[in-house]
């Protein structure tokens, strides 16, 4: 898939790259508005089908696993809210995810996969 714009060839490797430059935004984003969280994950799993270079492939498996966990561990929080240790959990958790996010922007800057399976 070669477009031309301005008589500059774009690679689909390179629309791959923005679309994840695109997601790495929202999740940042989505660090002060979870909402912007929902429409990056959106992206990932709207575009791991049809993502052919592993690098991003592994990127955005790397976004929606830091998603879905984070997801997952706020609703064990949330519940244990009720004996205070959740308040913990929830400093944890942003910790954590703030982790993965950075961890994920710097590989991506470096063309680095990211760990776990791929293609």
């Amino acid at each position: 898939m070669n477009q031309e714009i301005d008589n500059t060839p774009v690679t689909r490797s390179e629309v791959e790259r923005n679309v994840l430059l695109v997601t790495y935004v929202l999740y940042g984003l989505g660090f002060f508005s979870g909402i912007t969280a929902v429409a990056g994950v959106i992206i990932n799993h709207v575009k791991l089908r049809d993502c052919r270079d592993p690098v991003a492939y592994s990127h955005h498996r790397w976004l929606m696993r830091t998603f879905w966990f984070t997801v997952l561990w706020s609703l064990v929080c949330l519940v244990l809210t009720t004996v205070m240790i959740g308040f913990l959990g929830y400093l944890i958790l942003w910790c954590w995810g703030l982790y993965r996010f950075i961890r994920g922007v710097l590989a991506f800057a470096e063309h680095r996969a990211m760990p776990g399976p791929t293609r």
